[in-house]
């Protein structure tokens, strides 16, 4: 049965993929990176430079009265500005991207003298128990932690953390992004073995981008098992879309990780086929 819940999957996410997507969004709300000052969050790239928290820069943290902790190291926020410079072939002034950065200190726990801003939202779910069981029954199953701001698996710690299903809107966004970090843990060297997961791995580069494919099919098809594929399909199939452009939008890339997306999800549930 898993099989073919897998294949359903893969086929609804090329179809997706086909007809075009939208930009993929974070589905928790609590803890990502805002400015303290305006409460707006940061974008782009930046999403990816800073953890969750908010962060104001030091002329804005002494105008408030506040202070840096002795010892406390700065982070960099990216913004592009233009510049206008004259063409020199048309003579003409024309505008170039020029990239720019200042740095910031996270008001709570860099900062002192500072409260928050931020309000914080918060639901009632009741948990899934079939995707409860999931988890539960995962056998030689990496550590957890629930701490707002962020979804990750860390290798050299075997942890996965995501934040708590308070954070979420949508129930069935919290299992999905619950499924894709572990479907992350299932390429520990003491489990599956992913080079994605084992080796040398640089944010952007090729097997970072094929891992991320693997991790999301993975969370698709156990969500699948689950039931409730219908409610995260479209994120999916957006946030694939966003690594398939880093791999030239080679859709074959879907078969060849599908494999081991059905590899990590069978590993997870117990099950064992051959491929």
């Amino acid at each position: 049965m898993s099989k073919k819940i897998y294949e359903m999957i893969t086929n609804q996410i090329i179809k997706k993929l086909e007809e075009g997507t939208v930009p993929w969004k974070k589905p928790f709300k609590n803890g990502v990176a805002i400015n303290w000052k305006t409460q707006n969050p940061y974008r782009g790239i930046n999403t990816m430079l800073l953890e969750g928290g908010e962060y104001a820069t030091f002329k804005q943290i002494k105008e408030s009265g506040g202070k840096v902790k002795k010892g406390e190291k700065s982070q960099i926020v990216v913004f592009w500005k233009w510049l206008e410079v004259e063409d020199e072939e048309t003579e003409k002034e024309k505008k170039i991207p020029f990239l720019r950065y200042y740095r910031v200190f996270e008001i709570n726990t860099q900062v002192e003298g500072l409260e928050s801003k931020r309000d914080t939202e918060s639901y009632n779910h009741n948990p899934i128990e079939e995707a409860e069981k999931i988890k539960r029954e995962y056998v030689n199953a990496p550590s957890f932690s629930f701490i707002s701001g962020a979804a990750y698996y860390k290798p050299f710690e075997d942890k996965v953390n995501v934040p708590p299903i308070k954070d979420f809107e949508d129930v069935n966004k919290y299992y999905s992004t619950l499924f894709h970090e572990l479907i992350h843990s299932t390429g520990h060297k003491e489990r599956l073995s992913r080079e994605g997961i084992t080796g040398t791995i640089k944010f952007g580069s090729e097997n970072y981008s094929k891992e991320e494919l693997i991790a999301e099919l993975g969370a698709s098809m156990l969500c699948g098992v689950t039931g409730i594929e219908n409610t995260t399909i479209d994120n999916s199939a957006s946030y694939i879309q966003s690594w398939l452009r880093a791999l030239k939008n080679d859709k074959t890339l879907i078969i060849r990780a599908s494999q081991q997306a059905q590899k990590a999800s069978d590993y997870i549930q117990g099950l064992t086929f051959k491929y």
